[in-house]
């Protein structure tokens, strides 16, 4: 933009440009926001339902597995349970006996029971003394193994101080070199040593009471919102009738069992001693979970059978627990993809899934995300709750087109916006311009005008000598001249504004244009005290060329006057006009031996109104309008013109191609 601009103007239109842009650009940010966040509101509320989904999913697997252990009797912790009828004292192996033991509880270590004096067993094994295994159909190699397995269990209860007293049992590393000695035995063929009796063990009840005593933990929800307290309000009473439901399923129930009575056996056979049946009545009270010291899950019921207790249940790893129950579900969801699953026990976190990064940590020590949903399970894993974290919220379905338009609004505003302060400056300086040139023209009119008028007057009043005579009138003939053409440019101007500019090209011979041009500048170039040499170079003054004779007249006599005025004070006063042959074309020139033009402003000097100098320190006379009128003639003649700096001065070129006639 032009320097004459002045900068408190520029400033003023930048802060309505920006005020306006303002005032656009908010509101549609605003609309941008708040559709990007209900989006997002709308993607965790799908997230948040799918989570739902999926945690109902998971307490529905583990209420069917407390359920199945539920379902089982009293007699199934025992080894031999009765078949059918009792009167047909018919018996059979527990299904708890099997071993391995084939539960569907994920990363079961053993089921046991501890019955009213205290004496710890497990359904693997017999508990009356002398009862031989073998008898049963367990070979000595299993029966170690059994025996390992009822190991393992009574030492993570002692771990635990839930078997404070008891007797020395069969040490773990004792029944894996039984089992050893037992498969060197096979492998030499030779009859099986006996095998040993299973120990038992004392183990006291009461530190299952404390289990059952220990305190309820503290309820961890999301922060609820007022519509989440309305629809609480109004879901109360059903709320509650649900959990009454589930407070009655889970109510103790009563079974009539029967089991076969212990027969000591006083000879060692091979064949099991008979057996008497006895059936009695008995109140089971539903399971109870608790985490032990060492991480354990443990799941144990009481059973009340004549006035005694005895107490049922099953050891379970947590992380095989939890990977095959929470974990393995999850891990299946789209959810994964996005979000982490923690398991949380008591505000602790037990275990944490994240399937995006393929990661399990046990004992995971907290959460990490955004809170997006928290369930506690079903009684009586209620201690144990499922909690997702968002990793990252995916976009909603209509995010990339909200964030395709966000952006072709910024393209529009942020485009508008500099087109608009582009535009407006352009106004600006146009306006400027034009009141430069008012004033130009004025001065230009203003000037001529005086001198004729007081030239006139001079001699109409006979004040002139006859010597003087001569000079006024050539003075006068001077600025007539000079109001033409400038009267001429005017007008041009004019027609051109209104696309009203009539050229009609001719073919004419250069050097008739050359020798017309010199005709009529001659005068006034000699009279501002420069020389006027005119040159055209070989044949070129016969070549043909489609000009219009006025418009290239008009182009020469502006380009001689601009000449002129920017080389008045230059050492050599030479103004050099011709023709030549040049890349194929015929070219006309007029040189001066001026300062020349700065080179960064050889491509504005063509532009309407524009000034070299400053308007106000002009030394120059002029309106802005000559080369600009100059370019627009050549191009209506289908001409070129261009600027060259020369040493010393500036050379304009107007670049014509040859007429078709003159080709022929």
């Amino acid at each position: 933009m032009p320097a004459k601009l002045a900068g408190w103007d520029r400033q003023r239109l930048r802060l309505l440009l920006g005020l306006f842009f303002l005032a656009l650009a908010t509101p549609a940010a605003l609309l941008v926001v708040q559709a990007q966040r209900q989006l997002k509101w709308e993607s965790f509320h799908q997230h948040q339902g799918w989570a739902e989904e999926l945690s109902a999913r998971v307490d529905a697997r583990l209420r069917r597995l407390v359920d199945a252990e539920e379902a089982r009797s009293f007699s199934d912790y025992a080894f031999l349970v009765v078949a059918g009828d009792p009167s047909a004292n018919f018996v059979q192996r527990s299904p708890l006996s099997e071993y391995p033991p084939k539960s569907g509880v994920p990363g079961l270590v053993g089921y046991f029971q501890i019955d009213a004096q205290g004496v710890f067993s497990t359904p693997w094994l017999p508990l009356q003394p002398g009862d031989s295994a073998a008898a049963y159909g367990v070979a000595p190699q299993e029966l170690a193994q059994r025996l390992a397995a009822q190991a393992r269990v009574l030492e993570v209860l002692g771990r635990n101080r839930l078997a404070r007293e008891r007797a020395k049992p069969a040490p773990l590393a004792e029944a894996r070199q039984d089992a050893a000695k037992a498969d060197a035995v096979a492998d030499k063929d030779q009859s099986p040593p006996p095998a040993p009796a299973p120990a038992q063990a004392l183990v006291s009840q009461a530190p299952f009471d404390e289990l059952s005593a220990a305190p309820a933990p503290k309820q961890r929800a999301l922060e609820p919102s007022k519509k989440a307290e309305e629809a609480l309000a109004e879901s109360l009473p059903q709320a509650l009738g649900g959990i009454a439901a589930k407070l009655s399923s889970r109510a103790g129930r009563k079974e009539r069992s029967a089991l076969p009575e212990p027969v000591e056996q006083k000879a060692k056979s091979a064949a099991p001693p008979p057996v008497r049946v006895a059936t009695f009545e008995s109140e089971i009270d539903p399971f109870e979970f608790n985490r032990l010291d060492s991480g354990h899950f443990v799941l144990f019921r009481k059973v009340w059978r004549d006035g005694q207790r005895y107490i049922q249940g099953l050891v379970v790893e947590p992380g095989p627990f939890l990977r095959e129950t929470a974990g393995a579900e999850f891990q299946a969801t789209a959810l994964s993809r996005m979000s982490r699953l923690a398991v949380v026990y008591r505000g602790g976190t037990l275990a944490a899934f994240d399937a995006a990064a393929g990661q399990y940590w046990d004992e995971a020590g907290g959460l990490r995300g955004e809170g997006l949903y928290r369930a506690r399970l079903s009684a009586p894993l209620s201690e144990l709750e499922l909690a997702f974290t968002l990793a990252r919220l995916p976009a909603g379905p209509g995010a990339a087109l909200v964030a395709w338009l966000a952006g072709i609004l910024v393209i529009v505003l942020v485009g508008g916006f500099a087109l608009l302060y582009r535009l407006g400056l352009r106004l600006m300086t146009l306006a400027r311009q034009q009141q430069d040139f008012v004033s130009a023209v004025s001065h230009e009119l203003k000037t001529p005008l005086t001198s004729i008028r007081m030239y006139g007057e001079m001699l109409r009043e006979g004040w002139a000598t006859e010597e003087k005579k001569a000079v006024y009138y050539e003075f006068i003939c001077a600025e007539s001249e000079r109001l033409s053409r400038l009267i001429a440019n005017v007008l041009q101007l004019a027609r051109m504004t209104r696309n009203t500019l009539e050229i009609a090209p001719k073919p004419v011979a250069a050097g008739e244009l050359v020798d017309s041009v010199r005709a009529k500048v001659k005068s006034q170039v000699e009279r501002a005290g420069f020389a006027l040499c005119v040159a055209c170079e070989g044949d070129a003054a016969q070549a043909v060329v489609d000009a219009d004779a006025d418009g290239f007249a008009q182009i020469m006599i502006n380009l001689i006057d601009n000449a002129l005025k920017f080389s008045a004070k230059s050492a050599q006063k030479q103004i050099d006009i011709g023709c030549r042959h040049q890349g194929g074309r015929v070219v006309f020139w007029v040189r001066d031996y001026g300062p020349g033009v700065p080179k960064a402003q050889m491509r504005q000097v063509f532009k309407l109104f524009y000034r070299v100098e400053n308007e106000l320190t002009r030394e120059t006379a002029g309106t802005g309008i000559g080369l600009a009128l100059v370019r627009q003639l050549a191009q209506a003649m289908g001409a070129e013109v261009e600027l060259l700096n020369r040493a010393p001065g500036a050379e304009f070129q107007l670049r014509f191609k040859p007429s078709r006639q003159n080709q022929a």
